[in-house]
């Protein structure tokens, strides 16, 4: 029944005509419990509050099924508006974009300028910008293009998926660049030819890349809400005696907001993923595609309206 249910939602959010509703009718029924709002100010007001509990951000201005060249570049506007607000206001956070809503689908070329500009713009304001990876036949693309840009920029890092075979390979051939990466399970619907179908399968492969990418000396973000990864990072850094500068908890803003306080207790470095803008639709359903019961928040906050 769960998977059926996570099936469903990420098959909505696919859906175009859907994405184009939800903009009209803005943030209800519920998604504001995973999103920050839909303007920068809004999203900043969010970052004050969350810096002021000791926990570090990195925002998303959301936006997915670019078409022209002209929606790119406002995407890349709204992009480098986010990191001036960063700057001028001096709040603790990063940025995190998709390349397709950068035009990675129109091509490569348009998506690697709107890149350098967003970076140019980074470097200025000293904001560490990570490209967020996306479903399987984008891979590749985008490995590519963080490839070509880590050569030219310190400033970048990008997202791993635990839940791709092909997974272990890239690290590997990562290496070379010393990258800053985000390991995540992954979350989106892919061919049963191209992940590990088990739940039990991609957890020991989250686990093994995590070991991988630390004691490779490189600069690791766990973006999980797994207790058990949780605690073998934990275990795993104290038997390597790898300093918590090397590392940090990521989870995503409106879960387990309890959990990541306790981190920052504990002294480990916490980030927050902070997501706003009016394209929320499609993040808002894979957030309800990878833990079902938050479809309860969805249904509490229709009941009120």
């Amino acid at each position: 029944m769960e998977q059926a249910m996570r099936g469903f939602f990420l098959y909505l959010s696919r859906n175009k005509a859907l994405t184009k509703v939800a903009k009209k009718y803005g943030l209800q029924f519920g998604a504001k419990r995973f999103v920050a709002g839909d303007t920068i100010n809004l999203a900043v007001d969010v970052i004050r509050g969350l810096n002021n509990k000791g926990l570090d951000v990195t925002i998303d201005y959301l936006g997915e099924f670019i078409e022209s060249e002209e929606e790119a570049m406002e995407m890349t506007n709204q992009c480098i508006e986010a990191i001036q607000a960063i700057g001028r206001e001096s709040i603790e956070s990063q940025l995190s974009l998709k390349l397709t809503s950068l035009g990675l689908d129109l091509s490569s070329d348009i998506a690697i300028q709107n890149m350098k500009r967003i970076l140019d713009e980074a470097e200025t304001n000293g904001v560490f910008v990570t490209i967020d990876m996306e479903d399987y036949s984008r891979c590749e693309k985008t490995l590519r293009i963080f490839k070509e840009l880590k050569t030219k920029y310190d400033n970048i890092g990008t997202v791993i998926q635990a839940y791709l075979r092909r997974t272990e390979n890239d690290m590997k051939e990562l290496d070379a660049y010393e990258p800053n990466l985000r390991l995540v399970k992954g979350a989106y619907k892919e061919p049963k030819e191209v992940v590990f179908p088990k739940k039990q399968d991609v957890d020991e492969n989250f686990k093994k890349i995590i070991e991988m990418h630390m004691l490779n000396g490189h600069y690791t973000a766990v973006a999980t809400h797994d207790d058990k990864i949780i605690e073998y990072t934990k275990n795993l850094v104290l038997k390597h005696n790898i300093p918590k500068e090397q590392f940090e908890f990521q989870m995503l803003y409106g879960i387990r907001t309890e959990k990541q306080e306790e981190l920052v207790k504990d002294g480990y470095r916490m980030r927050v993923y902070v997501p706003y803008g009016t394209d929320w639709y499609g993040y808002f359903m894979r957030r309800l595609a990878e833990r079902p019961a938050n479809v309860a928040f969805v249904l509490k906050g229709m009941s009120k309206k």
